[in-house]
């Protein structure tokens, strides 16, 4: 039989429950940021049936109204009604928030960005691939667009009958590197009870599979599968529990790159899980935009209270024009790795977007958002290194 080389990435919608919990506790840090941009914001949010609780830890000058950030997210999102199990007029909000503790903030607090400590220990990944434009691997962002493009249908109004839970995956098949084929796209789409089971597939096929994959400049002769079990009536919170931070890899490159594990959603950027994680993203994409190596992935490691990292890591899967130890250099050289002067030159805790609108559809390799770690701005001094 002949060996193929298959790689598989999935991603939800904004009504799957995990993300209801990151979009929640993400609008809670940028309503703390908004009053104050050293608030210190770690939270954590759970959502089942009918109830959502809301915890963690948060010092700030900010006294954020929990229950009707929480309400008019889930409300945006589309559980207004009853039968859904999860109604933003009626679900029972419990909030459990304390302060940070000040063993953390003694080693975080600083007067200059330069001596500001990371907020916890911890490994970051960044990933980066000349395959597409936007230097991301191909199946998550497909997989991305395709629960993006039902989730605004729906909320258009011209995908009948669909609900806010979805689910996508994408497999593709690198057996020619030069001509990946996409062989399998399955979707797992929330509906009413009420519906045309094969108008609704017939339509997610043609409306939705078929012009995502074709956009993408693709085959559409992929095998479709579309609510295998047979039917999804019910979802969101009252289908299966949520909680924050659970879809880490949804968030960064679907499994194509490794994850240090920490999550990203109700995190302020003290918390290296966070900005460490965009930082690595951002030197592993000038590194491939430079055309120094075709793909490459950069790990960052840092111990809490320190302010610069303890290691720093680069793999470019030996398709590089530079060795892993000269991309090193060049990182060194080129990039400020200190966590404070990372919010400082992100510009973090005063953002030109909202953090809660990166939690659906991915954090990085956003061309709908202006994100600072995706810009190329270092191209051209990495080339002036590498000659």
């Amino acid at each position: 039989m002949e060996k193929r080389n298959l790689f598989t990435s999935e991603s939800v919608s904004e009504g799957h429950p995990d993300k209801v919990c990151d979009q929640i506790a993400d609008k809670i840090l940028d309503e703390c940021l908004k009053v104050d941009p050293t608030s210190r914001v770690a939270c954590e949010v759970f959502v089942t049936t009918d109830y959502c609780l809301i915890g963690g830890e948060i010092t700030s000058k900010a006294r954020p109204n929990y229950d009707k950030i929480a309400r008019d997210v889930i409300r945006d999102i589309g559980y207004t009604k009853d039968e859904y199990g999860f109604n933003a007029d009626t679900v029972k909000i419990d909030v459990k928030v304390k302060e940070q503790s000040s063993d953390i903030a003694m080693g975080v607090d600083a007067t200059k960005p330069e001596d500001v400590g990371a907020g916890d220990q911890g490994i970051m990944f960044g990933y980066a691939t000349n395959e597409n434009e936007g230097y991301m691997p191909l199946p998550i962002v497909i997989a991305h667009k395709l629960v993006r493009v039902a989730t605004n249908m729906r909320k258009s109004g011209e995908f009948k009958g669909a609900r806010p839970d979805m689910k996508s995956q994408v497999t593709v098949d690198y057996s020619d590197p030069k001509k990946p084929v996409v062989t399998t796209v399955l979707m797992s789409i929330q509906h009413d009870s009420d519906i045309d089971i094969s108008k609704f597939k017939k339509f997610v096929e043609e409306n939705i599979m078929k012009p995502v994959v074709a956009s993408f400049g693709l085959n559409t002769d992929f095998e479709v599968l579309i609510n295998p079990t047979g039917k999804f009536v019910i979802g969101g919170p009252a289908g299966d529990t949520g909680v924050t931070g659970r879809k880490i890899i949804v968030d960064t490159y679907g499994g194509a790159g490794h994850h240090g594990g920490g999550a990203f959603s109700g995190k302020d950027p003290t918390k290296v899980d966070r900005s460490g994680s965009y930082m690595a993203r951002y030197i592993a994409k000038n590194l491939v935009a430079s055309g120094a190596m075709e793909k490459c992935e950069i790990q960052l490691a840092y111990a809490i209270g320190r302010n610069d990292p303890v290691a720093v890591h680069v793999d470019s899967f030996g398709a590089s024009r530079i060795s892993d130890q000269k991309a090193i250099d060049i990182i060194t050289q080129v990039f400020d790795l200190r966590p404070g002067m990372i919010i400082k030159n992100f510009s973090l805790t005063k953002p030109t977007f909202e953090y809660h609108k990166l939690t659906n559809y991915g954090h990085l390799g956003r061309p709908d958002l202006d994100i600072p770690w995706e810009k190329l701005d270092k191209v051209v001094e990495i080339k002036k290194l590498i000659k």
